[in-house]
């Protein structure tokens, strides 16, 4: 306390950026949820330097601190002090100074960037009172009003790309979907030596057939897993017999591994190679492996009688081709699905009766 009052006070680093002093600090996540604020919902955009939080993301986000306690990785809170501040750095010589960053109670600390960590925090703590004692780094500004806080929120994500889901599956090693896909995109002859493993869509000169995303989302439906349900070693072994299955029974898989044709010219000439038939095939090998565990290799043979290039419109447009173009929609999805249990003898369940009828009305 001094003659202008009382102060936070946390160890920091002093730096600069655009001319302006910035502060790097360590606080406790317990005192996150008091110390930074965020604009409410009511006010209007124009008078927030920030979005709206949106509650549906905090959950998940508390979710993972609380389940990962050992492992946990969470990046910097960047706000703005709507107040001066003092720092009284240890070697003032220095440019970039260590000292101690001195903050009257009275200011008002907005959220920039990490209102939904902030939030997320506070969330965790309730459950886990013991993550109150860790850190989080925070990036500490001088508010110079509205105008300011508006333009740093915009800079800040101005260039924040999210990594494409191929990406995040490669390197999420938490997920046992992400697993699951690593482990057939590595190990199965199917998909062996042709996934796209960084991006979720093809380019037309890759030499790839899959994307790595692609194998995740039909893996799960095959198992009928849910978002992070477990996957065991016998289920990796079942999927993995599955698509090598397929890929016996799809003779282009096969001439695209021994280089016998162009992957550009399968995806540009078959409906086979994109991802919504890659799905489809799951969803379908799920309702034959439940209906003939034993026999249901000798039915996927039948997946040879299928003609899988685009001029075939009678049996593709309306299911995985709208108008001539390839159509990721879940409906179209589960459409490709019908008619692949249809070949192979699988009968349609009630929702895929409806959704059949459905599509004679539209159509």
């Amino acid at each position: 306390m001094d003659e202008q009052g009382y102060f936070h006070t946390f160890p920091a680093v002093q730096g600069s950026q655009a001319g302006r002093h910035f502060f790097i600090a360590m606080c406790p996540l317990r005192i996150i949820p008091k110390l930074f604020v965020f604009d409410e919902e009511e006010v209007p955009p124009e008078l927030r330097a920030q979005r709206t939080l949106n509650r549906a993301r905090v959950p998940e986000i508390a979710q993972y601190l609380v389940d990962n306690p050992a492992s946990y990785v969470m990046s910097a809170l960047t706000v703005s002090v709507d107040s001066q501040v003092k720092f009284n750095a240890i070697d003032p010589s220095k440019q970039a100074s260590l000292g101690f960053l001195q903050i009257p109670m009275d200011a008002r600390i907005l959220i920039n960037d990490g209102q939904h960590r902030r939030a997320a925090i506070e969330e965790a703590i309730k459950e886990s009172p013991e993550l109150g004692h860790e850190n989080v780094p925070v990036l500490f500004f001088i508010d110079e009003g509205l105008d300011r806080s508006q333009q740093m929120f915009a800079d800040l994500n101005k260039y924040a790309v999210r990594p494409s889901y191929s990406l995040s599956t490669l390197y999420d090693h938490r997920d046992p979907g992400s697993d699951l896909a690593r482990y057939l995109a590595g190990n199965c002859l199917a998909f062996k030596g042709l996934v796209e493993m960084e991006k979720s869509t093809i380019s037309n000169r890759s030499t790839k057939l899959f994307t790595l995303s692609g194998i995740k989302h039909a893996s799960r439906a095959l198992l009928r897993k849910s978002l992070r349900e477990a996957v065991s070693s016998e289920e990796k072994l079942l999927a993995k017999e599955y698509w090598d299955t397929v890929a016996e029974n799809v003779a282009d898989w096969i001439r695209a591994r021994t280089k016998q044709v162009s992957t550009a010219e399968l995806r540009q000439e078959y409906v086979h190679s994109h991802g919504v038939v890659l799905h489809a095939l799951g969803i379908a090998g799920a309702a034959l492996l439940s209906q003939n565990p034993k026999g249901w290799k000798n039915q996927l043979k039948a997946l040879k009688k299928i003609d899988w290039s685009r001029t075939n419109v009678a049996d593709w447009e309306g299911r995985t081709m709208l108008h001539g173009r390839i159509s990721k929609a879940s409906t179209n999805v589960r459409l490709t699905a019908n008619y692949i249990k249809q070949v192979l003898g699988v009968p349609l369940s009630e929702d895929d009766k409806l959704i059949e009828s459905s599509q004679a009305v539209s159509s």
